[in-house]
């Protein structure tokens, strides 16, 4: 709503400015005419007011937007050069829109920083929208929705940084350079942006380690009930999922694939994939 306030009085003043611009250029064209004789000279400066008038109102509300714009991405720049106003901002990347959990994060609350959506991630999105891959396009497409719920969503500022950047560089690339330019967060799923980022000293919000965070913690020595779904890797292995997903490799659970069975957790393996629980049949 304020948004739209701001436009609007700003293409009011850029029509009043046009105006006043008109109104001076007719004053001085009508000095002449005034001397001619009869009608003309009494006529035609009040026409030539009313029209130049007009004609300039129009021109300054027509480019009034291209005005307001211009102010504003000198002002990005501005702030980008000098770092200011963004430290508590978050640059979101393409990999994150298109896993679309930001949106779901964001709906909870735990995110309160402004996200910032650099042009040329919006440019690679919607490259991938139109991707002639079915499931390429299918991801792009589903991460331009997730960006329309985030330009919806009360609970956070959602802005499009409309920056210079150099294109010969890939898109992880130019994130990061941005990121420290501006002093900001990246918010990610891609592993390897995440390291090469916190490499050069940048935060980093990773929602896979967000995932993994939150999952549920199991011991050594405690029993839990598990549906055991496949055979596993070793001979006699069977694997389960928790209900986050979490991996459970059972020594000796392959007898009892597709059926419910308690097990002893035996050891937690914590990698970069993810948690891995191995346990281990009671009757084994």
């Amino acid at each position: 709503m304020n948004s739209s306030n701001n436009i609007s009085g700003f293409t009011l003043a850029a029509g009043i400015l046009g105006l006043i611009a008109g109104l001076v250029i007719s004053a001085l064209i009508s000095i002449p005419i005034s001397n001619l004789p009869g009608w003309m000279g009494n006529t035609l400066p009040f026409i030539i007011y009313g029209l130049l008038g007009l004609i300039g109102m129009l021109l300054g509300i027509s480019k009034g937007k291209n005005i307001r714009n211009f102010m504003q991405s000198s002002l990005q720049s501005n702030q980008l050069g000098t770092g200011g106003n963004f430290s508590s901002s978050v640059l979101v990347d393409t990999s994150a829109i298109i896993d679309g959990r930001i949106s779901d994060i964001v709906a909870t609350g735990f995110i309160d920083r402004e996200l910032l959506i650099p042009r040329f991630v919006l440019d690679e999105l919607r490259h991938i929208s139109d991707s002639p891959d079915t499931i390429r396009r299918n991801k792009g497409r589903r991460g331009l929705d997730v960006l329309s719920d985030l330009q919806n969503s009360s609970k956070v500022r959602m802005q499009i940084l409309d920056v210079g950047v150099n294109y010969t560089n890939e898109v992880d690339a130019e994130l990061i350079q941005l990121a420290k330019k501006m002093n900001a967060s990246i918010f990610t799923t891609d592993y390897n942006l995440n390291r090469v980022a916190e490499l050069q000293g940048i935060t980093v919000l990773n929602v896979n380690e967000l995932a993994n965070a939150v999952k549920s913690i199991v011991i050594p020595g405690e029993e839990i009930s598990v549906n055991i779904v496949q055979e596993g890797k070793e001979i006699g292995q069977g694997v389960a999922y928790l209900d986050d997903g979490t991996m459970v490799v059972v020594e000796g659970g392959r007898r009892f694939i597709n059926s419910s069975h308690d097990v002893t957790v035996t050891r937690v393996l914590q990698t970069a994939a993810g948690r891995i629980i191995f346990a281990q049949t009671r009757s084994a």
